[in-house]
């Protein structure tokens, strides 16, 4: 009874890495204690010794499978609140490899052995009275309660050594262990009120901001130009990790704005999620918000976003925008069909609306989707100005299966990488794309904006490779070497006057306030706010934060600020 949870805990953690080296000396006890109590809570109740170690097995089993391929997949382990995620999990896993690795397969051969030697195992407390084994049960479950809180405690946390900075998830999980990282994890599946917060303080400067807003606004009310904008999915120079030679370049039209193109600002936009959980760069954008104010993992769109939010959309509207969300894939992911709304777009378009458009592998071409926009262009109302926000779905992992529509053509030198191939190549696929939909908007005489980015990187099978190229190993990056993973490329082009400039490097929830500024359509107080702040606080994300020369604590008092304003808008309404 004792030694079965033991065995238990170190298989679960050696489907993904060697839980001995890896987990800190006080981490592996607490883990261990975790499920012995577990063990004991199941005893008391079931009154079987088989039934309650077969149950904490089977859960441990599967808890650490689907761990170990959401790690392959995403480059994150699981945390809590992925629960909300289920039906989005379930509706891309078709176009996932599950084939096992050695280590998965050996683990899993271990964990069957150990499920059929419990056949052998006849011990019960059945004989104990009803009424004290379920006192046994409360108990230990307030014990188990109790040292979860106690694991909670950054001094506790601190004194025992256990890592406790969730912007490093992965190395978080195997220092700690995935127990005790999933109770450490579990206060941040809500958010707590910021320090000295108060909604009556926070809608009052929110109205200050705008009243401030009005009053330096220009008197403009026409002329306004359409917003087309394509987050494309896990677009990304992967350059950014370090040199690597490939066939041909990958991004030939990109690289060409990026040398300072007329009318063209281009730099790296740092983004809050790496591998998958789109929605959250998403949710950037759209709103200004940050990622750094919410817990790690953490997915918005679908815990937070339950009531109307301000939008870029729903601040185009009040000048006259036609608002028009597109994603050509199921409409239940990530709850979009949900939360559009919610931000103020007046329609959405989802798969069914892409019926018999190319396609590449088995998603919506990023072509596809170029002609949609300029279909929709096209159709709307003359001088009426237009915003569209495409997420796309062509590039979306994993990037191993052979597909006879899609022939990968770049490779990178000395690295043979299927993934890294395909993954390139599709890449290029939406240089092209980009190409082309400017192409056709530098002909039209609407003003015009196009803003383009990546959402994420792609997961930790495609990066390794160069990684490794450049003597880094993709499970044992050092802090800065992690901020490295979470930098995407972006663009905002005009066909009219709106200045050049490269390398202006920002995060994501200043993007949307920037795209307005270069379009010259009037801010809200609230995005007025944020570009100020961009000037202290250029990079404010999950993982990664910078802040200008300056004072610090006025430029504290600002970050502050901004989080009071943000929870107001997102909880305290």
């Amino acid at each position: 009874m004792l030694i079965y949870p033991v065995l238990i805990f170190y298989l679960t953690e050696n489907f993904t890495h060697n839980p001995w080296a890896d987990i800190r000396p006080y981490a592996q006890a607490f883990n261990i204690f975790l499920f012995e109590l577990t063990a004991v809570v199941l005893l008391f109740m079931t009154g079987s010794v088989k039934i309650s170690l077969s149950a904490l097995g089977v859960v441990s089993f599967l808890y650490g499978l689907i761990n170990a391929y959401v790690l392959r997949f995403r480059s994150v382990p699981l945390v809590p609140w992925d629960i909300f995620s289920l039906k989005t999990a379930a509706s891309v896993a078709d176009n996932y490899d599950f084939t096992p690795d050695v280590r998965i397969a050996v683990v899993t051969v271990l964990f069957v052995l150990l499920f059929a030697s419990l056949c052998f195992f006849k011990g019960s407390v059945r004989q104990i009275r009803l009424t004290v084994r379920l006192f046994g049960a409360f108990a230990a479950v307030l014990a188990l309660v109790g040292f979860s809180f106690l694991l909670q405690k950054e001094a506790f946390q601190n004194r025992y050594r256990l890592y406790n900075k969730r912007f490093t998830p992965v190395f978080m999980a195997n220092a700690d262990g995935l127990a005790v990282t999933f109770v450490m994890n579990l206060p941040y599946v809500f958010v707590e009120k910021p320090e000295g917060y108060s909604a009556k303080e926070a809608e009052e400067a929110l109205l200050h901001l705008e009243e401030r807003a009005k009053e330096t606004q220009e008197d403009k009310t026409t002329d306004f130009p359409n917003i087309i904008v394509m987050m494309n999915e896990s677009f990304a120079d992967l350059s950014a990790l370090g040199e690597f030679q490939t066939s041909r370049d990958v991004m030939p039209f990109l690289h060409s704005l990026q040398k300072g193109a007329k009318n063209t600002v281009t730099g790296m936009l740092h983004v809050s999620v790496c591998g998958g959980n789109t929605p959250n760069t998403e949710f950037e954008f759209l709103t200004g918000n940050t990622m750094a104010f919410l817990p790690q993992g953490s997915i918005p769109f679908q815990q937070y976003v339950k009531q109307e939010l301000p939008s870029l959309a729903s601040h185009l509207k009040q000048f006259g925008y036609r608002t028009v969300a597109i994603h050509p894939y199921q409409s239940s992911g990530w709850e979009r069909d949900r939360v559009y709304p919610l931000l103020g777009f007046d329609r959405s378009i989802f798969l069914r609306d892409f019926y018999g458009k190319e396609r590449v592998r088995e998603y919506v071409s990023d072509q596809a989707c170029v002609e949609k926009i300029i279909d929709l262009y096209e159709k709307k109302a003359k001088g009426a100005p237009l915003f569209l926000f495409n997420v796309t779905m062509q590039n979306h992992g994993g990037y191993q299966e052979i597909y006879p529509n899609f022939s990968p053509d770049i490779t990178a030198e000395g690295m043979n990488s299927v993934s890294l191939s395909q993954y390139l190549s599709l890449v290029s696929l939406s240089d092209q794309a980009l190409s082309d939909m400017i192409d056709y908007f530098a002909g039209q005489k609407e003003k015009t904006v196009i803003v383009f980015f990546g959402d994420h990187q792609p997961g930790d099978a495609v990066a390794a490779p160069v990684l490794a190229a450049n003597g880094m190993r993709w499970n044992a990056l050092d802090e800065e070497q992690i901020k490295l993973r979470y930098q995407v490329p972006y663009v905002i082009w005009a066909n009219f006057e709106i200045g050049e400039q490269t390398n202006a490097d920002l995060s994501a929830n200043y993007l949307g306030a920037e795209v307005l500024r270069r379009a010259g359509v009037p801010q809200s107080g609230y995005q007025k706010f944020l570009l100020d702040l961009e000037e202290t606080w250029p990079i404010l994300s999950a993982v990664n934060t910078k802040r200008t020369n300056g004072d610090e604590n006025v430029s504290s008092g600002k970050l502050s600020d901004y989080k009071k304003l943000q929870y107001y808008q997102i909880f305290g309404k």
